[in-house]
């Protein structure tokens, strides 16, 4: 039986409104946009209650994080975007915690000082129907009413973390019509196309990520010549006429690379514009990713705490995190690549941007017919990001259950969603993981 989030909520809000406003609570989050906007969420809706809040933002692996916790003194930790895979370590810390996530859990069974709220153990699917930012938005309502002008940091946690590939569903759709609703969104349909000038918003594009045209100066300068538009042009000055031919022909750079039906249908869609954060909430997610995983996380969070200089600040971060990203999407779409039967691999300088190369590739440089691992080397460890697609997972795909199963083997850790994972396992092991993790994978393959 599903537990009801209303009354978990609850609950939670309970236990928060049982401490004295004098109370500094500890917030623990992930590193990504959701992670980022759900404990901006966090944040605000305990400081507008009138407690002091002391935030963290983490990066996998979480081992060495939750040592440093344990041995604080806090009367109460709210941890966002993770925690069910780190139930037992969370138990052990010693004083009431809150859980809010949405990634594969342990188990549905925790000690008396912990509350798990786990979208999966709520009847909702946290692979596509909710993220961290959206359970955590749920709650701060519950906690009070007027919180619900948070929803755009919800939103633009949901679509950080794709979940509006193929359709916003589930819960996230519930909060989207309730935003449109009330006002606080504005929706239009149209391309993804933001930046200074067209130039800038075509050579940084990396998701959607155009080859041939992405990070490539010469080309974008002769396309835009044929398509007599003028390359310093601010996109909200190009007419219809001239909006309408660029559009027609990043839709066939796409369809021309192969990607899926689903990247295809996300390509020209509907697109949110929040009132309160003041831009598109994609826009506003790959900000908060640029910040968290270039090495900026209080950046991030202080956009989500509204802070208008830190907005400025992010965009020049992001031109950095996007260049790095383009010089490694180059580097594969020029064949940097080893291949097996159940997956493609390569390996990256950078662990997080790792994952989000991976997670890129998948989607506009590779068929859809393998998972794509980025394996980073570091000192004793290697750390492991894996991207599939709807596809794959429909075909059998469990990338989280593959890499908590094969890395509990062999003395390592790892977990996640079914589409994408990631692990952690000592550098003499590397070799034998991907030995047991390409079994595994070829077995999920065939049902």
């Amino acid at each position: 039986m599903s537990d009801d989030i209303s009354e978990l909520n609850k609950s939670a809000a309970e236990l928060v409104l049982s401490y004295p406003k004098s109370t500094r609570i500890r917030v623990i989050s992930h590193y990504d946009a959701d992670g980022i906007s759900a404990a901006g969420i966090l944040c605000t809706a305990l400081y507008q209650e009138g407690y002091d809040f002391h935030a963290t933002l983490m990066r996998n692996p979480f081992n060495k994080g939750l040592e440093r916790l344990a041995k604080e003194e806090n009367e109460l930790i709210i941890f966002s975007d993770m925690g069910s895979a780190q139930i037992e370590a969370i138990e052990k810390i010693g004083c009431k915690a809150i859980i809010f996530d949405h990634h594969q859990y342990l188990t549905p069974d925790v000690k008396e000082n912990v509350l798990q709220i786990n979208a999966n153990l709520c009847g909702i699917d946290g692979n596509y129907e909710a993220c961290g930012a959206t359970l955590c938005f749920s709650f701060a309502k519950t906690l009070n009413a007027k919180n619900k002008d948070l929803v755009s940091l919800a939103l633009a946690g949901a679509i950080g973390d794709k979940q509006h590939i193929g359709g916003i569903k589930g819960f996230n759709k519930e909060i989207l019509e309730n935003a449109l609703q009330d006002g606080f969104i504005k929706e239009h349909t149209g391309i993804k196309l933001y930046g200074d000038s067209l130039f800038d918003t075509l050579y940084f594009s990396i998701d959607p990520y155009y080859p041939g045209l992405s990070g490539n100066k010469d080309e974008i300068e002769r396309i835009l010549d044929k398509l007599k538009i003028d390359k310093n042009t601010n996109i909200a000055d190009i007419d219809n006429d001239a909006m309408m031919q660029l559009q027609s022909f990043l839709l066939f750079k796409l369809i021309k690379a192969g990607c899926q039906k689903n990247i295809l249908d996300i390509a020209i869609r509907k697109r949110f514009f929040s009132e309160v954060l003041g831009c598109e909430l994609e826009r506003f997610a790959d900000l908060l990713d640029a910040c968290g995983k270039f090495g900026h996380r209080g950046v991030g969070l202080s956009i989500c705490l509204g802070d208008k200089n830190a907005f400025d600040e992010a965009e020049k971060i992001e031109k950095g995190y996007k260049q790095k990203i383009l010089t490694a999407l180059i580097g594969l779409d020029e064949g940097s690549i080893k291949e097996t039967k159940g997956m493609r691999c390569f390996y990256s300088e950078n662990t997080s941007l790792g994952g989000v190369v991976a997670g890129i590739a998948i989607n506009y440089i590779f068929d859809e017919k393998k998972p794509l691992f980025s394996l980073a080397r570091k000192k004793e460890e290697i750390h492991v990001s894996c991207r599939g697609n709807q596809k794959l997972v429909e075909k059998g795909l469990d990338l989280g259950g593959a890499m908590k199963k094969v890395s509990s083997e062999i003395g390592g850790f790892g977990g996640g969603h079914k589409i994408a994972a990631g692990a952690t396992i000592a550098i003499d092991k590397e070799k034998e993981f991907l030995e047991k993790v390409e079994s595994v994978l070829v077995s999920q393959m065939k049902g």
